[in-house]
């Protein structure tokens, strides 16, 4: 979502990096162009001025410190005001051991729904006993869509009935308490395709008979400016406590998430990334800020990989790396979400690539069609593979036998490269002897270009 706004605000500081000591012009000038793709990006007025403005306070003149240049040093600058702008340290909602309510609100189509059920899957995970209360009984099947990610979840859904009163949707959610006792209640709530008094007063009625401990707003990242103005008045009036941003995987210019925490002054605690349940991750105000910076976030991939479990891929020793070890080190990474997604986390990463890479997942999906059309005796010994075997192979999994000599070829350089890497004593750096990286295999299987990266 903040790729546009990112490669302008890193082409205005590149400028600046090689600069020893910066004069006042210099920086009014930078300041206006920062300005200008603020304002672009549809980060509001007030937060792009006021950004502005402290970054250019602590710019002007800046020396050299330790061995940053003052141009590096206004990057740093821009990165601190970054982090404090979406909200400084990073916060979740408090829970206690019991009597837990989360109210979610927002209007129509920003995803409340969705994130109902992404909520009670992120507490489930966590130990939390969630009960769901659909409460949206304006949008047709709004109830049924509840119920079905309930379902998926594994959580019960209490539903409201039409005309049901605020005062019996509490009392009928103290008797299913009283037989199966639930820590977390999560409200979804009525919504509309804008703000009226109807919804609000509505919204007032339901809030004053459940006194939720936490009211979220959930705010479409794609509404820009308009979705500062919902969260104002929706904090007027039902007072908030934090804010959930869906739809970050999305080609909004991200100026809603720059300036929602600012105008409201309430922490964002999630960000929704996709449609999937598992899509939604807690908010990182400094991991955010250095991917618009180009600087990655390597604490999210190393929790990526560690959701996905990648502790458990079993690296045997070079000689022995079948294509067995290849398919199921493939799935491993895949769990980690699109690869494309992945590389713009690795700390510049997002600048080396060209513009509008992108990674075709379907030759990921090939790869892994050819290694299960063989059986586990030619995985583990791909050597069997003769004439006859590879056209089976071709033929079972809608490939062609050039596409599976390349898998082999590609396999054998692997080999090779973690055979050197075992050589050096477990690799350059990884508490192995120092020395040069191996080359990466030159011939990859369909789709993907040299020294490893897909084609465009």
């Amino acid at each position: 979502m903040f790729e546009t706004l990112g490669n302008k605000l890193q082409d205005i500081l590149e400028k600046l990096k090689r600069e020893s000591k910066l004069t006042e012009p210099q920086v009014k000038v930078a300041m206006r162009e920062i300005r200008m793709a603020l304002l672009e990006a549809d980060v509001n007025f007030t937060v792009a001025r006021d950004f502005v403005a402290r970054v250019s306070e602590k710019a002007v003149g800046a020396d050299v410190l330790g061995s940053l240049t003052a141009g590096q040093q206004v990057v740093k600058v821009v990165h601190d005001e970054l982090i404090e702008t979406l909200g400084g340290k990073a916060q979740q909602p408090t829970l206690k051991n019991e009597g837990n309510v989360i109210f979610m609100v927002g209007l129509q189509g920003a995803g409340k729904t969705t994130s109902t059920g992404k909520l009670a899957k992120f507490y489930k995970e966590k130990g939390r006993r969630v009960l769901l209360i659909a409460a949206d009984t304006q949008r047709p099947a709004a109830r049924e869509q509840l119920r079905v990610l309930g379902a998926q979840v594994g959580v019960p859904v209490l539903e409201v009935a039409n005309g049901e009163t605020p005062q019996q949707t509490r009392e009928r959610v103290q008797e299913f308490q009283r037989g199966d006792f639930r820590d977390l209640v999560i409200v979804d709530t009525a919504g509309r395709l804008q703000i009226d008094e109807t919804l609000m007063d509505a919204l007032a009625d339901l809030k004053t008979a459940m006194q939720p401990t936490e009211t979220l707003l959930v705010v479409d990242a794609m509404t820009g400016q308009e979705a500062l103005n919902v969260a104002r008045t929706f904090d007027e009036r039902i007072s908030l406590s934090g804010l959930i941003i869906t739809k970050m995987d999305g080609d909004a210019r991200g100026g809603a998430a720059l300036s929602a925490r600012f105008v409201t002054g309430k922490p964002i605690y999630f960000a929704g990334n996709s449609e999937k349940l598992s899509g939604l991750e807690p908010f990182y105000p400094d991991r955010v800020a250095g991917r618009i910076l180009g600087m990655g976030d390597v604490l999210g991939l190393i929790e990526k990989a560690q959701q996905a479990d990648l502790a458990q891929m079993d690296i045997k020793k070079a000689g022995d790396f079948d294509l067995e070890d290849l398919l199921n080190q493939l799935r491993q990474i895949r769990k980690m979400g699109p690869l494309g997604d992945l590389l713009k986390l690795i700390p510049g990463m997002s600048r080396a690539l060209p513009e509008g890479f992108s990674v075709d997942e379907k030759q990921i999906q090939k790869i892994d069609a050819l290694i299960s059309s063989m059986t586990m005796k030619e995985r583990r010994n791909p050597g069997l593979l003769n004439a006859s075997r590879r056209k089976r192979i071709a033929s079972g999994s809608g490939s062609s036998v050039q596409e599976i000599n390349r898998l082999i070829k590609m396999h054998e350089q692997m080999k090779g490269m973690m055979k050197m890497l075992s050589g050096m004593g477990g690799g350059a750096g990884v508490g192995g002897k120092p020395g040069k990286m191996p080359r990466l295999p030159q011939q990859m299987p369909p789709g993907m270009g040299g020294r490893g990266f897909p084609k465009k």
